[in-house]
């Protein structure tokens, strides 16, 4: 056993010895903390002086404190935004106290502030989460790939503008290696009409990031982390509603509107839509299409790049009922046509190409506690999406970046000539129970069940044998755990999952050897294994927590990679064999507050990660398309963490930084004898060293009373990295995507106690040449503003 899973593996029996052997002693004292109006405040602490007792209200404001010794106590009440309460309080016997608490702070809505709350019960937690509070962020035009660039670990990849491909890196993992769901159901199946860089941050009431490790709860395999998109599902009546427009001709708009009946009738609606014409200016090489001649480093706007989507999601049902807290029907539908400007890299320029996709697709949601025993609580879900996605090149032409082009005779395309249109029939089946046994030990099983079919025509070729192969996989991942808690300071979580990859396909081959004879032969692979994990977590004290987690991860290769997506550049390859990983992540945070209103918080990350038949992109011959390929191992050693400080209800600043040494360890390149001229190399195209800073100042009660102002700083910082392996070329040739620097400015100025919203954002100022995914230049300078309207009312 190596010196790391020893190590582990001790903390984890003795964490579990230690809270298995103290003794239940005294009373319990429970109640609920709530504000003067009498609205709860959840993920409050409650602190039981000089006792070493504290415990967290939980999201209705509710908290027991256990095992308290009789006598009088003086207990201390926090929470963000709260001035800090002293209450004494006589222990003789069981108690129920209701804690009133005065609000220091007035709430404001910022672009800028991404803080985490000392109380916010989802960092709490033993694994390596952060979670956000996208309320704060609903003023803001960021998506919500974008809001998830600001958190330290996260990388937002993509192509370029909006709706341009995109992926989440954490901790150097990226791509399908990161699992993305919206209230714990994957979002593996949604098509190209609704990714992370579309979806508005006011769908989501927070954004949770599990780095390396994931809980039992999120289903479904994933090597690096997941992201878990949390709306407010809490039974209200409200309209949120928003538009904005800015540079490149931008436009985006969305509404958010629910409504429940005293009767638990419920009906919730979700739109949004987003269009731009992305013709933002890049620094190129041009050559002229008929001479030859060369004109390097030359400014030029995109030309062809114009992008739209529309997507509703519309939900009706019954909830807060005895055989159901929540039973929803739904569907989800929308549509999205995108010009496609370049390849794989920006070499390759494209004038007529574009794609085009739909979604249609039903849901189904139930929620229950407590069935047919207390304690027991279940959660099923299903989908199954209809959609399409299609690829249009007919035009048989060459261009250049000044929008020039060639005109050449006969049928072709710009690429490869193609309407190749396809069904990926895809749908998805979740169920969870959890079952608690008592205020110490709780059970959970997880089944996640994905189904894809993928069907292809091509009215271009309707004979063509090639889109009448199968392209067929059915993926399940079932996971058992066990929770043990004491005492609110110790917390202790360990699972086990098993994965399993049926795959149908067909291979090509020629018969019998004539120019032109190919015949198709069907494969059916079927892949099976198990990994395993535990995450542990204890309170040195109520403010100071540290916490370790390990994971033997698997994740089985998407459809995507293996049948390839030429919407996406992505060329398929049907050797891909399943990743995995071992993940550790220790970690520890700590908050304080000194003179009434200071506040300062830290928080810090160390991880390994070690993985074997790691899937990495690179580009295919011609540099056209992207492929995945196995890379035989890697490791990863790394640290992130944030500081962040908080003067009152005036100002907060704070800053995040990641460092990720993610190398090559694979000493043997396949059918080679000789050590790979690229051991030890960084994995190309992956940033290394980056960063966030960020600082907002507010101005309460700006021309009328009740009206506030902030404005805001934010700083994206990304060291240099190459292109290619290190080790590839000489100094002077080796490609590299540069240092940048990306700086934005905000203000939000809201009215009527938030009702009413007005923000300015200017992205990128400093007009500074930013990159990504294969040296892909990202936008210019842009400005914006955005209108919101808000209104809500509680149903309970």
């Amino acid at each position: 056993m190596s010196t790391q899973k020893f190590l582990f593996a001790s903390l984890f029996f003795l964490t579990t010895f230690l809270s298995f052997s103290q003794q239940n002693q005294g009373f319990s004292v429970s109640g609920k903390v709530v504000e003067n109006s009498g609205e709860t405040i959840p993920f409050a602490t409650v602190v039981v002086e000089k006792t070493g007792l504290s415990v967290i209200s939980d999201e209705n404001g509710n908290y027991i404190l256990k095992n308290v010794p009789s006598g009088k106590h003086t207990f201390k009440i926090s929470a963000m935004g709260f001035a800090v309460q002293k209450k004494q309080i006589e222990v003789s016997g069981n108690l129920e106290v209701s804690i009133k608490m005065d609000s220091e702070l007035q709430e404001l809505e910022s672009v800028t502030v991404l803080g985490r709350s000392q109380t916010d019960k989802v960092n709490k937690q033993a694994y390596s989460v952060t979670a956000i509070d996208a309320k704060k962020l609903h003023n803001s035009t960021l998506d919500l790939s974008h809001a998830l660039d600001r958190v330290s670990g996260v990388r937002n990849r993509e192509a370029g503008g909006v709706g341009s491909r995109s992926e989440l890196s954490i901790n150097g993992f990226s791509g399908n290696q990161i699992k993305v769901f919206i209230d714990g159901v994957p979002m593996d199946n949604f098509g190209s009409s609704f990714q992370m860089n579309n979806i508005p941050i006011n769908l989501a009431d927070r954004v949770e990031v599990y780095k390396g490790v994931v809980p039992i709860w999120l289903g479904g395999d994933a090597l690096g982390g997941a992201i878990n998109i949390v709306t407010n599902s809490k039974p209200r009546t409200y309209v949120d509603a928003s538009y904005s427009f800015g540079s490149f001709n931008t436009h985006r708009s969305s509404i958010n509107a629910g409504y429940t009946a005293k009767s638990g009738f419920t009906t919730e609606i979700n739109a949004f839509q987003n269009y731009s014409d992305n013709n933002y200016w890049v620094n190129v090489d041009v050559a002229d299409l008929n001479t030859g001649a060369y004109f390097p480093n030359q400014r030029v706007r995109r030309f062809h790049d114009k992008y739209r989507n529309e997507t509703v999601i519309l939900n009706v049902g019954i909830t807060g009922k005895k055989y159901a807290d929540k039973l929803m029907i739904g569907f989800t539908g929308g549509e999205n046509k995108a010009d496609i400007q370049t390849g794989a890299r920006m070499v390759s320029v494209f004038g007529q190409i574009y794609r085009k996709g739909s979604i249609v697709m039903p849901t189904l949601k139930y929620q229950v506690k407590d069935l047919f025993t207390k304690g027991l609580n279940v959660n099923v879900t299903g989908n199954y999406n209809f959609g399409y996605e299609q690829n249009i090149d007919t035009v048989f032409r060459r261009y250049n970046w000044f929008g020039d082009y060639k005109q050449y005779e006969g049928a072709g395309g710009e690429r490869s000539r193609t309407l190749r249109k396809f069904y990926n029939n895809n749908g998805i089946a979740t169920a969870n129970a959890t079952y608690t046994l008592n205020d110490r030990h709780s059970f959970m099983v997880n089944n996640t069940f994905n189904t894809f079919d993928r069907k292809e025509s091509d009215e271009l070729v309707p004979e063509s044998l090639v889109y009448k192969q199968p392209k067929k996989t059915q993926k399940n991942v079932l996971g058992l755990g066990y929770k043990l808690d004491y005492n609110e300071k110790w917390s202790t979580s360990v699972f086990l999952k098993d994965y399993s990859l049926k795959t149908t396909y067909s291979r090509s081959y020629n018969p019998s050897g004539a120019t032109g004879d190919i015949a198709y032969q069907k494969y059916v692979d079927h892949t099976s294994t198990t990994g395993y994990g535990a995450a542990t977590s204890y309170y040195l004290k109520h403010n100071l927590q540290i916490k370790a987690s390990y994971e033997k991860t698997y994740r089985l290769p998407t459809p995507e990679e293996i049948f390839g997506n030429v919407n996406d550049n992505l060329e398929g390859n049907l050797s891909l064999k399943p990743e995995s990983s071992n993940n550790y992540n220790i970690g520890a945070s700590y908050q304080t507050s000194f003179n009434v209103k200071n506040a300062l918080s830290f928080d810090v990350n160390l991880l390994h990660r070690n993985a074997v038949d790691f899937i990495r992109p690179t580009l295919n011959n011609n540099q056209t398309m992207t492929t995945n390929v196995n890379q035989g191992k890697v490791t990863n050693y790394g640290i992130d963490g944030e500081v962040r400080y908080s003067y009152g209800n005036r100002f907060t600043a704070g800053f995040n930084a990641t460092y990720q040494n993610i190398r090559n360890k694979t000493m043997y390149e396949p059918n080679q004898n000789y050590v790979s001229p690229f051991y030890n190399d960084r994995i190309p195209n992956m940033p290394y060293l980056f960063g966030n800073a960020d600082a907002t100042m507010f101005f309460n009660n700006v021309w009328k009373k009740g009206n506030n102002l902030s404005v805001g700083y934010n700083l994206l910082y990304v060291h240099t990295y190459y292109l290619s392996w290190p080790s590839m070329g000489s100094k002077d040739s080796k490609l590299e995507i540069p240092q940048q620097f990306s700086h934005d400015l905000n203000a939000v100025y809201t009215m009527a106690n938030g009702k009413y919203n007005i923000a300015f954002e200017c992205k990128n100022f400093l007009d500074n040449k930013l990159y990504d995914n294969f040296s892909l230049q990202k936008p210019s300078r842009a400005f914006y503003i955005k209108f919101r309207y808000y209104f809500s009312k509680s149903n309970n």
